[in-house]
């Protein structure tokens, strides 16, 4: 089987420009291929993971990747299915971020020896002439098409419309695609579904510069059965910086997944063979358990570390056992609680609740309890006395604990 039956397989394809030409260059060649990532916070989340893994399948396979990172396009934002544009940042900002993706996608691909390059597209965007730029580039671009993509039209239909700075990120991304194209020997650019239009224009781009073949691949966005986008909590985002997920945390977040997709997540996210995955679809019960435990390690060993990832099985098994405590639990230190603590505010302390509004709502639906004691008024304060011990048990649903300390 080739690398791209194996992509195939695990349900890692939406999207292709090319599939027989793709298919070839897959199995029977080294290619040169290129994921951009716009460095809009410090730290890569869980969607960005699953471009990780495909990159690190295609470089098992003997293909070469390029990590762009959008020190460029960061500075006009990619307006794809977004409702509104995107907040501006700062060039400081953009190469902070940029700088922190680098430090962790170093983990997961193997740069040494030209195996693998990071650039920033900061570099060549930043230095363009704006008129050459438009004679160049821009005289390829029809308007007409560009409006007609989903990632323009949704934004044409609401109220907020689309501006000119939002309009030129297709140009920018698919420049890109030529530059690389032209330095690199880059053929191929991959991307989330959500990014196929402009995909699409930076194989164009090259077909009409260059006269050479130049392919675009997309790969499955990660969401649950019924559709919905994972990697997200009530918190926010599961990202990959343990000092933004711990490790704990995100080993719960995929201990926790719906019982109908540990296995798609296992086939997407991990690189156990696939024989052992088939294995686990006819899994009943108990045994569903055990496999979101098996996904829950695997991708905490590969995020984090194997000692991460065996503290946090560890741990869990502790805990939910018979409502135990571990001391690799998530933990908040409070800063003082002589006169006690609303339960509003240990919510929020603990981001057991992301606002107070939110805190209520938990209370309200009987998911939140205090050292097995269930909280039903919203204004109870857990008084100085329960932190005799050294800490609390917070219980949020059935399956999320945290100790809280003085």
């Amino acid at each position: 089987m080739g690398i791209y039956e194996t992509l195939q397989e695990r349900g890692l394809i939406a999207q292709m420009t090319h599939a027989d030409e793709i298919r070839e260059a897959l199995n029977n060649s080294r290619i040169t291929f290129y994921t951009g990532y716009d460095a809009t916070a410090d730290s890569l989340h869980v969607g960005h993971f699953l471009q990780l893994v495909v990159m690190r399948h295609l470089q098992l396979a003997g293909h070469r990747p390029i990590v762009v990172l959008g020190t460029g396009t960061t500075m006009v934002g990619d307006p794809s299915f977004k409702d509104t544009m995107r907040k501006m940042m700062t060039v400081e900002q953009i190469d902070y971020n940029a700088e922190c993706f680098r430090k962790q996608m170093s983990k997961f691909l193997d740069f040494s020896e030209g195996q693998a390059f990071f650039v920033r597209n900061g570099d060549w965007l930043r230095e363009l002439k704006y008129i050459d730029f438009l004679r160049d580039v821009g005289i390829h671009f029809s308007v007409n098409k560009m409006l007609a993509a989903d990632c323009f039209r949704t934004r044409m239909e609401r109220d907020t419309g689309l501006n000119f700075l939002e309009f030129n990120y297709m140009l920018m991304q698919s420049y890109d695609f030529l530059h690389l194209f032209r330095e690199y020997g880059c053929q191929m650019q991959l991307g989330g579904n959500d990014q196929w239009s402009n995909i699409l224009s930076g194989a164009d781009l090259i077909r009409r510069v260059e006269h050479k073949p130049a392919w675009g691949m997309t790969f499955t966005l990660l969401t649950t059965k019924d559709g919905r986008k994972m990697g997200k909590t009530e918190a926010g985002a599961v990202w990959l910086d343990p000092n933004k997920t711990s490790p704990y945390e995100f080993f719960q977040y995929w201990r926790n997944v719906d019982d109908a997709d540990v296995i798609n997540c296992l086939k997407l996210l991990t690189f156990l063979p696939m024989e052992e995955i088939r294995k686990m679809e006819s899994w009943q019960g108990g045994e569903i358990n055990r496999a979101k435990e098996i996904l829950a390690y695997e991708l905490t060993r590969m995020v984090h570390s194997e000692e991460d990832a065996n503290k946090a099985l560890d741990a869990a098994r502790a805990i939910f056992s018979a409502g135990g405590i571990s001391d690799d639990m998530p933990t908040t230190k409070l800063e003082d609680v002589s006169e006690g603590i609303a339960i509003l505010d240990l919510l929020m302390a603990t981001s057991l609740a992301p606002s107070k509004g939110e805190a209520r709502r938990l209370i309200q639906q009987g998911g939140i309890s205090v050292d097995d004691e269930k909280i039903t008024d919203v204004y109870q304060v857990i008084p100085a006395s329960s932190f005799e011990k050294g800490h609390v048990i917070i219980r949020k649903g059935k399956k999320i604990f945290h100790k809280a300390t003085v």
